[in-house]
């Protein structure tokens, strides 16, 4: 039966929703040209409005008008065409406070019209309240967003923009001075001191939700969008997460046209053909001509108000006979339909299959329904036809639509027949499209009032109505075919579907992506001409208004795919669909049984690590400083800090670090003080009361931070001094001045804070290297920690923001922050509770990461511009000239000949100066045989003297007589005879130094020199000239000793690298011949060929020593001569060869590569605890970063990590999702720390880190503790003592909860065993981690270190109270509970409270006799606001064994 309740608002929410979203399209030309410049993917934006500032406020504030309120209106605009689209947003109305406006408002909108004509036009409009009750809307100003920028001079399109607001109305864009206008700024006049701080970022979350949004509509994230979850936030566009889409079927459809089909359509038909011949000038075969019906069709989707969720489905209709519903006569069809009064039988458009939707359970979700006719109109002679058309073409037009909610109230529809109600007429729909309407058809119907679209009720018979039933999919399907062919695969969610290859034999039918490919069949008009053997018709100007340019039956249209038409046969095509759904879950007939019989191949299912993410500080909001209280600078100002003055000794000029810094590298280049005294005054540290220390904690600190490229900073010990002069309040504790403590333990009596200083200037900066440091303050913040000077432990981290160091220009500027000292604490759930609610999942309990503020650091920062002498001014303000391209040094003369002596080869190279004297000295010692003199008893100097002595010895004898002569022969020959035997052994050594002398000089003469700077991570990209100086071609192999320098083979790697350094060669694509085991890439060159081939040089490794922890001992003032003579050297320096080889084997060229390293920038630094000998998994959440040459917005990050040992790696996410970065940390001994870098790459190809990040991991030794909450618990510790004395000292970061005895300083010698006793006292239930350090007070040295995880179960309860304490006034509430003592002995009883602050004793101890009772008496503190707390009473014994424990339900009200 027909469903007969009462329906009449069934539409009224998606109505609501559909009037409110109307908005304007863009210009055609516009789409045209973004379609051109391949701009067709759109993209997500994210526009955050957040205040106005005026110069001074309107008249209309200063004569009293306190009901003036101000709202920011929002449109997109295109410059070139002058033409406002999308839909104006509005913002709530908002006072104006002290000249500023507040707004505070997000707006989301996705467009693909990414050109540099679309802008964003913002106009102030001020809302007066009239007396009727309406408002009075008068225009202040208004200003331009530019989204795309082009112009290279311009500012990013992303980030933060403050606009300045100009006269008048967004009207005076429509004047034709501003068409094409680059610039507005110097046609408009700007209002003086007005300006909106804005700023617009790529918003990638928006690509889950585009198809519930149209393109260029701006919504806020509290905008109701059906289809989109609603979000506790309050912003559903921050992170959409969709609505659940279920599967239903729509069938027995049948449509009713009044007041018969039959009288309906030939109504139409003589309406259109006497429009025809009204509109052209009949011919004499024109009588002949008439239009016909060519098909009946219906569009059914699902809309939300705003648009289309997919596009609809298009079926086509047949006719049925009310009686038999037996399928009409083909040939009906195509006639006339002339009117058949023996037709007794009534006729009703419908569809014999089903439809398949998806819809959500929303109210405002709406099927839309649009019965539409197709034509066959006849051609006159004036149209415009190919010889190969024929007489007839096709056109549309639609006749009724509707409108149904199925979820507007909540029935049970499934299986019962729904009527609906079909309008026409000019109306607003869905589709947009004019509908057809007529007087003769309303004069027929019923006079009854048309109900609203939508309505599903009892129906007249004179009525359009359209009759269906509604099934969920999720019951059993249908036998007959379902027209739509989606997949299965599709009900599973998106995020757990993997990809899977068609079968053989089977159609693949590819999924749906909304809203490009139609869920369901879509219906090409190239497969109605094909279907009724009518041609296309041309574009003319004397066409009629309903005929339209249609693709040519030679080109199908691109919607003519595997979905085809609902009456051709398609049962093979769904059979094969269900099988290639199943093929999934059954094995394939190539897997052999064996395989079989093994199981399959698990999946994995996409999950992430629970790794609870560490933020890097400061990287979610844009500035963590605080205003500090006129108190607080009253008190710091009063200490005396010394000055910042530039170098005339005036004050630098004080920027307010709440407001935004502009920044103009211009101004910084034209900067006539081109050095920079750069000074960090850390003044002074406000403590935070926090659970578990006391309220003197710290006493001293010291920092330990890294600026730029300087060693890392450790300073000294600092006192934090209190004056008790001033008056301390609880609510606001004023600062600590911080004083320097000298080596003798004594405080320095100088100036307080401590002072450090870098100096940058053209001596330290490299060539080119001015903006890369003036792009580092612009852009980074600075992290420093916070420690405990005895006790070594962490306090805190905070970061500052480095903008306020840019003079622009100015002499010199400073800037006073406060920010916040923070930390994480994780702590679990209770485990007894957590295993009560996760059932089987208990071992798994859940940790929570609460950031705590340790205190608050007061430091001033200042730059003071410095002279530099311009005859020594380096060029470091310039970038390099040096090119990329290295090309081999010309020998223009040859070998000389002459002695292998040191002075040819040093001609050719300093560096080979050792070898060549080493060569000399061999080539020295052959006279001194030649000579006859043993080499080995000549002593240096005295071989001349020797030579001179027994030639006089033999000219005497010979001049004695010729018995002396013949005897000085024979020995002569005597000598000559060992003599010629060492000569003929050390002969082959000679030839070898002289072939190696050779050899070297030849190498040199073909080795080309490159000196590379290169730090850690960055890539350097260079291109060495190879030249083929032989008449033969050849194929040269080139290898690298070091793979740290390697050969660009990748096509696209080279691109980018030459793009990235413009580099002006050309580029080759498959150059080089890679094979397995070839030592190196070959290249073929032809004869006294040059080429180009493309090098990297890129190391991941360095060294990881570091300082050992604890305080330095520096002098206040000398860190930056410190920094300057200790430049850490990271990266190890090294000598790269490239051995260029011919086919021979023999070296073409050689190029010799000398790597000088410089230190890098670390942006973040973290510092990690875990217990020792385990992995350490960590995840780390990058910040947001999108890449603009994307055009899915995807990213490709990359991670790499100095240690190979530890594994470092990040994941794909969908667009929008954070993204982390996992760490895998091999563990060391405690108290061990391992430092390391990672590494961020944000491209590609890896070419330069965006960010590098310093971790240390500190490895403790780990205790496991299970206690009570209130119940004292010990713990034994065990101290080996090193090789020599130590006086030592434990330390505990919670040192109210955990106490170590000894407390006090004792004495540890060498290979001794100290046991020590951890009494562990906690007032909270989880799982907690405290710290406990053994520190040496005289080296300041931790010797070992302990990790005591907590496990901390509640107590069980005695007695439960329940207490109303009043709210405000100052005076709390005393109450009283009794308490006997259950022992036959006198007792002594201790009372605890977890709640110290809310809840005090009247005596925190007392003595009781065996059964004696007490009353013990509570003193709850006032409370400000209303709310509950619970507060648990502990009564212990003497050793802090809890004897009972009571729960005080405290209610303020």
């Amino acid at each position: 039966m027909v469903k007969t309740e009462d329906m009449s608002t069934m539409a009224d929410s998606w109505r609501e929703v559909f009037e409110r979203s109307r908005l304007v399209p863009p210009p055609r030309q516009a789409v045209r040209l973004a379609v051109d410049s391949h701009f067709t993917q759109s993209h997500g934006f994210q526009l955050c409005l957040s205040r106005l500032t005026v110069a001074q406020p309107p008249q209309e504030i200063s004569e009293g008008g306190q009901d003036l309120t101000y709202q920011l209106q929002v449109t997109l605009f295109d410059r070139s065409h002058q033409h406002f689209f999308g839909k104006t947003w509005k913002s709530q109305p908002q006072r104006m406070k002290t000249n500023k406006i507040f707004f505070d408002q997000v707006l989301y909108f996705h467009t693909s019209l990414r050109l540099p004509s679309t802008v964003v036009v913002l106009e102030l409009v001020s809302l007066l309240p009239r007396p009727d009750g309406s408002q009075q809307a008068l225009g202040r100003g208004f200003t331009v967003l530019e989204l795309f920028i082009n112009r290279p001079e311009a500012q990013p399109a992303d980030g933060d923009r403050r606009l300045n607001l100009h006269h008048g109305s967004p009207r005076n864009l429509l004047h034709p001075l501003l068409k094409d206008a680059v610039d507005y700024s110097s046609l408009l006049k700007a209002i003086e001191g007005a300006r909106l701080d804005c700023a617009i970022k790529k918003h990638p979350a928006l690509v889950s939700m585009m198809h519930l949004l149209p393109e260029n509509v701006l919504v806020s994230g509290d905008e109701n969008i059906p289809g989109l979850a609603a979000s506790p936030t309050g912003d559903a566009l921050l992170r959409p997460q969709l609505l659940k889409m279920l599967p239903f079927n729509l069938n027995r459809l049948t449509i009713s046209l009044q007041p018969s089909l039959e009288k309906f359509e030939s109504r139409l038909l003589q309406l259109i053909n006497a429009d025809c011949h009204n509109t052209k000038q009949p011919g004499p075969d024109e009588t002949l001509r008439t239009v016909a019906i060519q098909e009946r069709r219906l569009h059914v989707g699902v809309h939300n108000g705003w648009c289309f969720l997919e596009k609809p489905q298009v079926v086509v209709l047949e006719l049925l006979s009310s009686g038999a519903r037996s399928r009409a006569d083909s040939t009906s069809k195509q006639s006339t339909l002339i009117k058949d009064s023996s037709s007794t039988l009534s006729q009703t458009l419908g569809l014999r299959s089903s439809l398949e939707l998806r819809l959500a359970n929303h109210h405002a979700l709406a099927i839309v329904f649009q019965l539409e006719y197709v034509f066959s109109a006849p051609i006159g002679p004036e149209t415009m036809l190919s010889t190969t058309s024929t007489s007839r073409a096709a056109f549309l037009q639609c006749l009724r639509w509707g409108v149904w909610c199925p979820f507007q109230q909540p029935a049970d529809r499934n299986g019962e027949e729904l009527q609906l109600v079909l309008q026409g007429g000019a109306k607003p729909n869905p589709h947009g499209v004019m509908v057809y309407s007529t007087e003769m058809s309303a004069k027929t119907q019923s006079p009854v009032p048309l109900s609203a679209a939508g309505t599903a009720q009892e129906i007249s018979e004179a009525r359009d109505t359209i009759k269906f039933r509604l099934s969920s999919g999720l019951e059993k399907k249908e036998l007959s075919p379902k027209v739509s062919l989606r997949s299965k695969q599709e009900d599973v969610p998106r995020q757990r579907r993997s990809p899977t290859s068609p079968s053989k034999g089977r159609k693949y039918i590819p999924p749906a992506s909304p809203p490009e490919s139609p869920q369901g069949p879509g219906l090409s008009l190239s497969q109605l001409a094909a279907t009724s053997h009518y041609p296309t018709v041309s574009h003319s100007s004397k066409a009629l208004p309903w005929q339209q340019s249609f693709p040519s039956l030679l080109h199908p249209s691109p919607l003519a795919s595997s979905h085809q038409l609902s009456h051709v046969a398609q049962a093979g095509l769904v059979v094969s669909n269900i099988a290639h759904m199943e093929v999934a879950l059954q094995p394939r007939g190539d897997v052999s049984p064996s395989a079989q019989d093994e199981g399959d191949q698990l999946e994995e299912l996409p999950f992430t690590p629970v790794h609870a993410p560490i933020i890097p500080v400061g990287m979610n909001e844009p500035s963590s400083c605080t205003v500090s209280s006129r108190s607080s600078l009253a008190h710091l100002y009063s200490a005396g800090f010394p000055d910042i003055v530039d170098h005339s000794g005036q004050v630098a000029e004080v920027l307010d670090p709440t407001e935004p810094v502009p920044f103009d590298p211009q101004r910084e280049d034209t900067d006539l003080l081109q050095g920079n005294l750069l000074v960090f005054q850390f003044l002074a540290f406000t403590r935070i009361p926090t659970a578990g220390v006391g309220a003197d904690w710290p006493d001293n600190i010291y920092f330990t931070f890294q600026f730029y490229r300087f060693p890392p900073v450790t300073s000294q010990q600092l006192k934090l001094v209190t004056s008790g002069k001033v008056q301390q309040r609880a609510g606001n504790p004023l600062p600590c001045v911080l004083a320097s403590i000298n080596k003798d333990g004594t405080v320095n009596s100088g100036s307080p804070g401590l002072q450090l200083q870098f100096r940058v200037d053209e001596g330290f900066l490299r060539p080119g290297e001015k903006r890369w440091f003036l792009r580092y303050l612009a852009l980074h913040t600075m992290h420093i920690d916070i420690w405990d000077s005895n006790s070594l432990l962490l306090i805190g981290s905070t970061a500052i923001e480095l903008k306020y160091l840019l003079r622009q220009g100015k002499p010199a500027v400073q800037a006073l922050h406060e920010v916040e000292v923070l930390t994480t604490d994780y702590v679990g759930e209770d485990p007894l509770l957590a295993s009560a609610n996760l059932g089987r999942q208990s071992a798994i309990r859940p940790m929570t990461v609460h950031t705590i503020t340790k205190g608050r650091l007061h430091i001033r920062t200042g730059n003071i511009g410095c002279p530099v002498d311009a005859s020594k001014r380096g060029p470091a303000d310039i970038m390099p000239t040096t090119s990329h391209i290295i090309t081999p040094r010309e020998v223009t003369g040859g070998f000389r000949g002459g002695s292998l002596s040191s002075r040819n080869i040093l001609q050719l190279n300093a560096r080979n100066a050792a070898q060549a004297r080493r060569l000399k000295m061999d080539g020295d010692l052959v006279p001194l045989y030649k000579r006859g003199i043993r080499a080995d008893i000549i002593m240096p100097g005295e071989h001349d003297s020797g030579t001179r002595k027994l030639n006089c010895m033999a000219a005497v004898h010979q001049w004695e007589g010729k018995k002396d002569a013949q005897a000085a022969k024979v020995m002569d020959q005597e000598k000559e005879a060992p003599l010629a035997r060492e000569l003929h052994q050390i002969k082959p050594s000679e030839d070898h130094s002289k072939a190696e002398g050779i050899t070297n000089m030849l190498s040199q003469a073909i080795t080309t020199h490159h000196l590379l700077y290169a730090s850690l991570g960055s890539a350097e990209y260079m291109e060495f000239v190879l030249k083929n100086p032989f008449n033969v071609p050849q194929t040269v192999t080139i290898h690298s000793d070091d793979p740290e320098l390697s050969v660009l083979t990748n096509a696209e790697e080279w691109g980018y690298f030459k793009a990235l350094t413009r580099t002006p060669t050309p580029l080759e694509e498959n150059m080089f011949h890679l094979e397995e085991d070839a030592p190196g890439p070959r290249v073929y060159l032809r004869p006294k060929e040059s080429i180009h081939i493309p090098l990297k040089y890129q190391s991941f490794l360095c060294d990881h020593t570091m300082a050992l922890q604890g305080p330095s001992f520096l002098p206040t003032g000398k860190g930056s001569g410190m920094a300057r003579k200790n430049l850490s050297n990271i990266v190890a320096a090294k000598t790269i060869k490239v051995t260029f080889k011919a086919e021979d084997g023999k070296p073409m060229a050689i190029f010799q590569v000398n790597v000088e390293p410089t230190p890098h920038v670390v942006y973040q630094t973290f510092r990690l605890y875990h217990p020792e000998l385990c992995f350490l998994k960590k995840a780390i959440r990058l910040p947001p970063w999108h890449d603009p040459t994307e055009p899915d917005g995807r990213t490709h990050i990359s991670v790499r990590c100095s240690d190979p040992n530890i594994i470092c790696q990040t994941r794909m996410l969908v667009p929008g999702e954070p993204q982390d970065v996992y760490l895998k940390v091999p563990g060391s001994p405690s108290p061990n720390i391992k430092m390391f870098f990672v590494m961020v790459f944000t491209d590609k190809w890896m070419a330069a880190p965006s960010q590098i990040w310093q971790i240390y991991v500190h490895f403790l030794e780990r205790v496991d503790v299970s206690c009570v909450t209130g119940q004292r618990n010990c713990q034994s510790l065990v101290l080996r003592g090193r090789q020599a004395v130590r006086k030592v000292k434990c330390f505990s970061s919670h040192p109210q909860e955990i106490e170590v005895d000894p407390d006090s300083v004792f004495l540890l010698p060498p290979a001794a065993v100290q046991e020590l006793q951890v009494k562990v006292q906690p007032w909270q239930a989880g799982s907690r981690f405290f710290y406990v350090n053994a520190v040496d007070v005289e080296q300041r040295r931790i010797l070992t270190a302990w990790l005591l995880c907590l496990n901390v179960h509640r107590p069980v309860l005695s007695k439960a109270f329940e207490v109303c304490v009043p709210v405000g006034g100052g005076r709390g509430s005393s109450r009283k509970i009794t308490y006997t003592n259950p022992y036959t002995r006198s007792r002594t009883f201790l009372l605890r409270s977890d709640h110290p602050d809310l809840l005090q004793f009247k005596e925190d101890k007392f003595q009781l006799s065996g059964g004696e009772s007490y009353t013990i008496g509570l003193r709850f503190a006032p409370s400000q606001s209303p709310g509950s707390v619970e507060i648990l009473v502990y009564v212990n014994n003497q050793e802090e064994k809890t004897e009972e424990t009571f729960c005080v339900k405290v209610n303020y009200s």
